[in-house]
């Protein structure tokens, strides 16, 4: 579970003061899917950002699964953002020089797993992704849409609790983007909570909600028809 109250995010220069986020509220029930859009500028990052531990908030309170996280030393944020977020990026940000199996391991050696579950869990996140036999190839010998596929493995190996997901697709044309999207989906519905910023209004469809923001703030909250189906 996510819950932000009353956050404010300011950026300050020697000259200037940027409200990036403005008395920002979102409770994020687990096993949710949600979308997160608005335009460029917005706050949708700083959000992603905060939400993932990344950077720390000017004011207001953050809970993560029950914690504030307003309190932990840095070790102590490093630590949970390790053990429950898993991150996706628009860029993919693979090592170019390691192979798919190594890429996938890196963030299992930060949390100092043994090399026989980390086997496991590696191959286990690759098959899951369509890319058990591409193990020892590396980024440069893929398409787009497959090492996307290794940075979503990436973000699974470790088992999270939430996955944080910026522009996911958006280097992506649009079949390849769709495999992507299904995957998420279905990642979704083993149990993982999502939460995606995406600019594009036929993928925020999907979601369970969509949450619209603008100039730092929620300017809407939407149960998508997808949610009230089910």
């Amino acid at each position: 579970m996510l819950k932000m109250t009353g956050i404010n995010k300011v950026f300050r220069t020697d000259t200037v003061q940027t409200h990036a986020l403005r008395d920002f509220s979102l409770h994020v029930e687990e096993g949710e899917f949600v979308t997160i859009t608005g335009p460029s500028g917005c706050g949708k990052t700083t959000f992603l950002n905060l939400a993932g531990l990344l950077e720390t908030y000017t004011s207001g309170q953050y809970l993560l699964d029950g914690e504030d996280v307003s309190s932990l030393s840095d070790a102590q944020r490093a630590r949970l953002r390790n053990q429950k977020i898993g991150f996706i990026f628009q860029s993919f940000n693979l090592m170019p020089d390691l192979n798919l199996f190594d890429n996938v391991d890196v963030p299992l050696r930060y949390r100092g797993v043994s090399a026989k579950v980390r086997k496991e869990r590696i191959e286990n996140a690759l098959a899951a992704v369509g890319l058990a036999n591409r193990q020892r190839h590396l980024p440069s010998q893929l398409s787009g849409g497959q090492q996307q596929r290794v940075a979503i493995a990436r973000a699974l190996v470790g088992e999270p609790r939430f996955l944080l997901a910026d522009e996911p697709t958006g280097n992506l044309d649009s079949n390849t983007a769709e495999g992507v999207m299904e995957l998420l989906e279905q990642i979704n519905q083993q149990g993982t909570t999502i939460i995606m910023v995406t600019h594009d209004p036929s993928l925020a469809a999907r979601s369970h909600r969509n949450v619209h923001i603008l100039d730092g703030q929620i300017k809407s909250d939407d149960r998508n028809s997808k949610a009230r189906a089910a």
